[in-house]
């Protein structure tokens, strides 16, 4: 009922600015003619190489279209065309409709970018995102929310002279693993909103604030909650609860001769105490486990910009650090950590070759009692063309 009670009031503050705008001549203007379009996006090609394989991997295009109705009203959405494992993959990656409110208010509503935390929401797309890879617990497969189905508000304002954002977001939610298709993955979050899977809906939020007068710094706090189970099931009041931190810190350093770019975040997830029982063959197996995994990025780049020469003006080099850990007793119990380093050439600003070698390493299964986890290292060399358009 609470929920009915939000959508009833963001309803009653569209109606009260719509009326206002309605009184200012220019505003709304639906005559024909004047509606805009605009098409962007990205592309990229990827060649790896570790000791299993040698290969061109997945390349993408990924256009992004834009539809500007008025100077409220505008329409965005993103498809991904992916060759993966020879086959030609297209998903969905957001399309909602935008509404102006104010000027520094929006209101959108349809398959939206989660702003949990900054990496999906800001830096995914392959010109943005400075590795040809994503950190642990990212992606469509990932342990963190991407993209779903719901509503958001949006906006940007000052208090006492600091500049702060903020976004407020209702959606389907993920859900839980109950273990009838996939044993093993018993107790895992899903993030996967094309349907909602209970009559709960995930509420969650991001604030960001930027405390210096340059604004060079912007440490940002997000959280979301959710029910996960099925409706009926013994799992539907299942609860979890993802909150996260993160910054970016870009800046001119003289003495580096150069701008460092130090971005962060870090996640926790937790979901409530529960005793899962499910069947493997014709065994009844139980597992209780503390449902709680975290992950982590770090990244630094450093780019040359008072560099002798265009040349070394147009190189980058970035570092990243990524961890994720999940439950220990859980059959999908793991220790992740990733290293990767990389060597950039901006073509232009939107335009670049990247070169990284990313180290891998991962202990983890359901060990038996008196066994060690199974543990895995992997050693990978990318090659990656990218371009915004």
């Amino acid at each position: 009922m609470k929920y009915k009670y939000l959508l009833s009031s963001l309803l009653i503050i569209l109606v009260l600015v719509e009326s206002n705008a309605q009184n200012q001549s220019g505003i709304l203007d639906p005559k024909p003619g004047n509606s805009r379009f605009l098409l962007r996006g990205y592309s990229d090609a990827t060649f790896m190489s570790n000791d299993e394989e040698t290969t061109f991997g997945n390349a993408r295009f990924v256009p992004l279209f834009l539809y500007k109705q008025s100077d409220k009203l505008f329409f965005e959405g993103e498809l991904e065309f992916e060759v993966e494992d020879g086959e030609v993959k297209v998903a969905l990656e957001y399309a909602n409709v935008n509404y102006s409110l104010a000027p520094n208010l929006n209101l959108r509503a349809g398959e939206i970018l989660i702003p949990f935390g900054i990496f999906f929401d800001r830096l995914h797309p392959s010109w943005i995102n400075r590795l040809p890879t994503v950190p642990l617990g990212y992606g469509h497969d990932g342990t963190l929310p991407t993209s779903d189905l719901g509503a958001e508000i949006r906006g940007a304002s000052y208090l006492g002279g600091v500049k702060f954002n903020y976004s407020v977001y209702v959606t389907n939610g993920p859900r839980i693993e109950d273990g009838e298709d996939e044993a093993e993955e018993v107790g895992m979050i899903v993030h996967e909103g094309n349907e909602d899977n209970n009559n709960n809906k995930a509420i969650g939020g991001r604030l960001g604030i930027f405390p210096l007068r340059d604004q060079s710094l912007e440490i940002g706090f997000s959280a979301q909650s959710a029910k996960l189970g099925n409706r009926g099931s013994e799992l539907e009041e299942l609860g979890a609860l993802l909150y996260a931190f993160d910054w970016t810190y870009v800046r001119k350093v003289s003495f580096l001769g150069g701008v460092i770019d130090l971005k962060g975040q870090v996640n926790f997830i937790n979901i409530d105490d529960h005793t899962y029982t499910i069947e493997e063959g014709s065994v009844m197996e139980s597992y209780t486990f503390e449902n709680k995994s975290n992950s982590t990025f770090f990244q630094l780049g450093y780019r040359p910009t008072f560099g002798p020469s265009q040349f070394i003006k147009n190189l980058e080099l970035v570092g990243r650090y990524s961890t994720l850990n999940t439950p220990e007793e859980a059959p999908w119990a793991s220790e992740n950590t990733q290293l990767a380093l990389g060597l950039n050439y901006w073509i232009d600003w939107r335009t670049a070759v990247k070169f990284a070698y990313q180290m891998d390493s991962m202990t983890g299964g359901h060990a038996e009692d008196g066994e060690e986890p199974e543990a895995l290292d992997v050693n990978t060399f990318y090659i990656q063309w990218t371009i915004g358009f």
